[in-house]
């Protein structure tokens, strides 16, 4: 999965779970590697999850600002 940086995706915890290596005869603990890429892709869960809470409160709030600024507008015209 050799991608260039222009068209690199974002990874999805699914993908850090699911992610398999090469085994080598010295290699690394299978075990430990499987334990830290699961509290990666948790941690890169709880990331995109906050994410997507700030982008919806940032729609939220320049949505109010607009209504606001469009009131204010308003109550001048008719002053």
């Amino acid at each position: 999965m050799n991608q260039t940086p222009m068209n690199r995706t974002p990874l999805h915890p699914w993908q850090v779970r699911d992610r398999c290596f090469n085994v080598r005869r010295r290699g690394l603990d299978p075990v430990e590697i499987r334990t830290f890429l699961h509290r990666v892709a948790d941690e890169l869960a709880v990331a995109q999850t906050a994410l997507v809470a700030v982008q919806e409160e940032n729609v939220r709030i320049k949505n109010a600002l607009r209504a606001w600024q469009s009131a204010q507008a308003a109550n001048r015209r008719y002053r």
